[in-house]
């Protein structure tokens, strides 16, 4: 049979390998900021754009879809086309798919500072954002089934069955998460609103740590480790176990991410019970990388390609059993809304991915410029600049999480609450943020090193752009009929992928359907009405300005949390939340009580100068909200907007939107005057600045419960709510 000769495109692989390194680099230094920030509150303070609760986001962003995105395209072009023999199937496609991501992330560096958020976590990007992440994600899986359709191997290996889950997983959840109506150019509301809006983002937001934080980088592990090594994988029969059971059991955990919430019992349980038997398939795909080493432990000791493949590996089991076990209730109980869970997910991201992405790094640079690593030891001193700077980062985070979660539990032999005011708790681990601050500072050092060795490596030598090849076509794809099943699958990469779609759709599919369809799931409440439009303003400014980054709203049934908080929060109270906030980290104390607790200028002095209302606090100051204006002209749009979606605002109301705005804010605006606070520092305090609006808010929250079950009560547009179909509603609570 005659042998075809072809070349594999180094150049895009170049490109891929720059970005990860110059976005790893810009990630890392965000997250060193916001740490900072935790620190010394009024670092970099007076930038609204530098805000802790803008960078956050940002940070989150570069780190998943900056750093490790491009590395997963940097590890898929440089394996995929070897493991098919064959070049990518249209470098056109390539080029679009480097310069469209880099163009997306860019666009997020300019929104998110800006306060274009949408609040949902690890999807804060706005609905143009998402498009062009669409466009761009099918072009890379277009350009990678092609390539696999036209291999010259027969069989898929087993890293190209976990590219193959990640496109088509990643698409899913992207589309599905990212449903939402635009009220403007840069402002959208999703169709899902509180439980649902809850079970669908952390449905997507377990399985994008899942699917583009997971199994792209076991295709890498299963890629590299042999190539490292010199050594065959441990077992085909594992891979095939390790591959299904993952891709079935993941989509269906995301609910334990919502334990003791107002979610529907069942969907918590689903989740804690599948997190539970995730264990099997992780510790499966761990125990075979590590296994493929067998006979190359000695390596190991010298070449830092395989010190961060093993460090990476050994990382993603220790994550993989933590996961599980954090999602068991009374593990959970303690760990969530702590700074344990900061710990637990920067584990996986620091050495795992990290780890990972390293080994590539240095594995692949060589390659492509033909030439030697530029310093051996240079690359083992980052390794462990790196390992301590995780160590000095994840250990100060877990003692502090449990610290401050006990703290947060705690009562005396009297039965009250030992540490009523939050504020002790969080003083009480701020020596922690310093040593998690030091770690971060270390890993950095470890990467700024490798960027220096990368680059020499590079000068050493020349790119290889188009390198060459041989391999034999095949004659027939499908032929081999005596084969077990799982090897004739592998031949039919279209049945491949579509029997993967249907494993993934299965537990997104069990989990959503009955929340979205069976009204028992989620009891309405007929005291609970829309917000107002001076509300509705002041809750996108709470969305701009990153507050759910440190402020939950949910109060779980525990009794520590209703003796500090108040009556724990119930699935009726969010029903015309678009989207929900019930948050992931509480760095300030739970809101969803808020409302009516402190007066008017109490919330103004707090935004102004935390310190002047919270002596000690490390919350950041906000004075740009008493300078800003809000946003009035667009009100209607985003009323028309929220009706859109379910929202029940009388038809018509948009254009009577801004005048009630006006009303209710000239009312707040009036008793701050009342009490003294004309002007602030030399800020004149009028009806039209943000702080207004954030503080109706915050003073409408939990008040529907508590009754004061008529918001709109004194504004003009008293037809503001469809009050006959809400008086249908019977509270099932």
């Amino acid at each position: 049979m005659a042998v075809e000769t072809f070349k594999y495109d180094n150049e895009i692989v170049r490109k891929f390998g720059i970005a990860t390194v110059f976005w790893g680099i810009a990630g890392f230094l965000i997250g060193l900021t916001v740490a900072l920030k935790l620190i010394y509150p009024s670092f970099l303070g007076f930038i609204p754009e530098l805000s802790y609760g803008r960078l956050r986001p940002l940070h989150t962003n570069a780190v998943i879809f900056a750093f490790a995105g491009n590395a997963i395209f940097y590890g898929v072009y440089y394996s995929l086309p070897r493991l098919c023999k064959t070049p990518m199937w249209s470098n056109l496609l390539s080029k679009i798919n480097f310069w469209g991501w880099q163009a997306i992330i860019l666009s997020a560096v300019i929104t998110l500072p800006m306060g274009f958020n949408t609040s949902k976590e690890y999807a804060e990007l706005e609905w143009p954002i998402d498009i062009a992440i669409t466009i761009i994600w099918v072009i890379f899986g277009i350009n990678m089934l092609m390539t696999i359709w036209k291999r010259r191997e027969k069989h898929l290996y087993v890293a190209i069955w976990f590219y193959i889950a990640t496109f088509v997983t990643v698409a899913v959840l992207h589309v599905v998460n990212s449903i939402e109506i635009p009220a403007t150019l840069m402002k959208s509301y999703p169709v899902y609103a509180g439980v649902q809006d809850a079970l669908v983002q952390w449905w997507y937001g377990h399985n994008a740590v899942a699917f583009f934080l997971t199994t792209p980088f076991l295709g890498i592990m299963y890629y590299f480790i042999p190539k490292a090594a010199n050594r065959p994988i441990f077992s085909y029969r594992l891979s095939i176990v390790h591959f299904w059971s993952l891709i079935f059991l993941y989509i269906w955990a995301g609910p334990h991410h919502l334990l003791y919430t107002a979610l529907p019992g069942w969907a918590q349980a689903l989740g804690t019970v599948f997190s539970l038997m995730l264990i099997a398939p992780s510790w499966g795909g761990m125990l075979n990388g590590l296994l493929t080493l067998r006979g190359a432990w000695d390596r190991v000791r010298e070449d830092p390609v395989l010190k961060f493949l093993v460090v990476g590996v050994t990382a993603y089991g220790m994550a993989t059993f933590e996961g599980p076990m954090l999602s068991i209730g009374n593990v959970n109980a303690v760990a969530h809304y702590s700074d344990y869970i900061i710990g637990h997910v920067h584990l996986g991201a620091l050495l795992w991915n990290g780890g990972l992405t390293f080994a590539m790094l240095y594995y692949i640079t060589p390659k492509i410029y033909k030439t030697e690593l530029y310093s051996t030891k240079l690359a083992n001193v980052h390794f462990w600049f790196a390992t301590l700077g995780a160590i000095f980062y994840v250990i100060p985070m877990y003692w502090g999480g449990i610290t401050q979660s006990l703290m947060w539990k705690e009562f005396t032999a009297e039965g009250v609450l030992q540490y009523p005011n939050f504020l002790e708790t969080v003083q009480q681990i701020i020596p922690m943020y310093a040593l998690r601050a030091v770690g971060g500072s270390l890993f950095i050092i470890g990467a700024i090193i490798s960027v220096y060795n990368l680059w020499k490596t590079a000068a050493s030598g020349q790119l290889l752009a188009a390198e060459e090849d041989q391999a034999q076509p095949i004659i027939d794809p499908a032929a081999g009929s005596n084969e077990k099943w799982h090897r004739r699958l592998e031949s039919r990469p279209v049945q491949f992928t579509a029997l993967t779609l249907v494993v993934i759709l299965i537990g997104g599919i069990v989990e959503y359907v009955p929340t979205a369809l069976i009204d028992s799931n989620v009891p309405t409440i007929a005291s609970v009405k829309p917000y107002t439009p001076l509300e509705v303003e002041g809750r996108d400014i709470y969305i701009a300005e990153g507050c759910n980054n440190c402020h939950s709203q949910m109060i779980r049934p525990f009794r520590s949390e209703t003796e500090r908080y108040g009556e724990y929060s119930k699935a009726g109270e969010f029903v015309y939340d678009h989207p929900f906030l019930w948050g992931s980290k509480r760095t300030g104390p739970d809101l969803h009580r808020q409302g009516g607790k402190y007066p008017d200028s109490w919330h103004l002095r707090h935004m102004h100068d935390p310190t002047s209302t919270s002596p000690g606090s490390i919350m950041p100051a906000y004075p740009w909200l008493l300078e800003q204006q809000m946003d009035m002209e667009t009100i209607d749009e985003r009323i028309s907007a929220l009706r859109s979606v379910g929202v029940p605002y009388a038809e018509g109301y948009e254009d009577e939107a801004l005048d009630d705005l006006e009303a209710q804010a000239e009312e707040i605006t009036q008793g701050l005057h009342q009490a003294g606070f004309k002007e602030v520092d030399g800020i004149e305090i009028t009806s039209d600045k943000k702080i207004i609006a954030l503080i109706a808010y915050l003073q409408r929250l939990g008040v529907d419960i508590k009754g004061n079950n008529n918001p709109f009560e004194g504004l003009p547009s008293s037809k503001v709510i469809g009050t006959a179909e809400l008086e249908q509603r019977s509270d099932n609570n």
